[in-house]
């Protein structure tokens, strides 16, 4: 499996990852205080449709001009400047708060990089680290601390995720893949923290597929799942399991892993040969890969 995933990788084209994802945005900017903040906005809003995020997006920033953490400085004219944008449950208000706040931690630590770590140095581990790092956002952009309740209005709870529930909190992982990891075109490596107590970004493409691979027990998508699947990818590589997210996402995503033997959807699958799909065919006889007509799919 290590050897499919690392071929995958391999095979793929950073740039052309790169700008095909909303962190293809982070890497306009020059200024890591800039790209700190363009990259926690581009996290929060990566779900769903990746052709309406990016759309989306590029709508805020272009709003928010070419210094997003001097213009993060000054909330008012922020707001006014963001008056009007809406991307599902979210409106300006909302990215503006998130900007506003994240931009008083950076300059009360330095760089969001320094905040996390001092959370994770007093927390000493990852999910309550991460639970106190999104409190402090919070608080500092004014965003209601109290839990989510019947009749609110969605946008301000869901932009900015609480590790302490049991969802994956997938966007937030994202967030720190993108900061952490070492720079290799995709992710920034500006945080000092080790890329070995990351998890991997789990969302119900990346689950499935590692549901087929014998990577998690978990049926259902959780922050326990994530472990799981991080856990098998650490064997791997200890100190960089999170390399992987990539591949998982490719095999799992774009190419529409069916989670069964499909002969003409599983062709050329990187990981067929490990699959637990196809693992049950080979006690019998599979049938041939490319024979079959090409589903129609969307």
């Amino acid at each position: 499996m290590k050897a499919a995933l690392d071929a995958v990788r391999a095979g793929s084209d950073a740039a052309a990852r790169r700008e095909a994802d909303p962190v293809g945005f982070v890497h306009r900017f020059a200024d890591p205080l800039d790209q700190e903040l363009v990259g926690l906005l581009a996290a929060c809003l990566a779900f769903g449709n990746v052709k309406a995020i990016r759309q989306k997006l590029g709508e805020a920033l272009e709003r928010v001009g070419a210094r997003p953490a001097r213009a993060a400085a000054r909330h008012g004219e922020l707001s006014r400047a963001l008056e009007g944008w809406v991307h599902r449950v979210y409106r300006g208000e909302d990215i503006a708060r998130l900007l506003a706040g994240a931009a008083r931690v950076q300059r009360e630590a330095g760089t969001l990089g320094s905040a996390f770590a001092a959370e994770l140095a007093g927390a000493g581990e990852l999910r309550e680290a991460l639970a106190r790092f999104c409190d402090r956002i919070r608080a500092a952009g004014g965003f209601p601390l109290r839990p989510y309740r019947p009749g609110d209005r969605r946008g301000p709870g869901h932009l900015l995720p609480d590790p302490r529930g049991t969802s994956s909190a997938k966007r937030l992982h994202l967030y720190l893949r993108w900061m952490v990891r070492p720079a290799d075109g995709v992710d920034l490596g500006l945080w000092p923290v080790s890329p070995a107590v990351l998890l991997c970004p789990v969302d119900v493409h990346i689950h499935k597929l590692s549901q087929n691979l014998g990577l998690t027990t978990q049926n259902q998508l959780t922050w326990r799942a994530a472990e799981e699947i991080t856990a098998h990818l650490r064997r791997f590589d200890p100190d960089d399991p999170v390399k992987y997210d990539f591949s998982l996402c490719h095999l799992g995503m774009l190419q529409r892993c069916p989670s069964r033997r499909d002969a003409a959807r599983c062709e050329g699958c990187g990981v067929l040969p490990v699959c637990r799909h196809w693992a049950r065919a080979r006690r019998g006889a599979p049938p041939a890969l490319g024979k079959a007509p090409l589903p129609l799919v969307g």
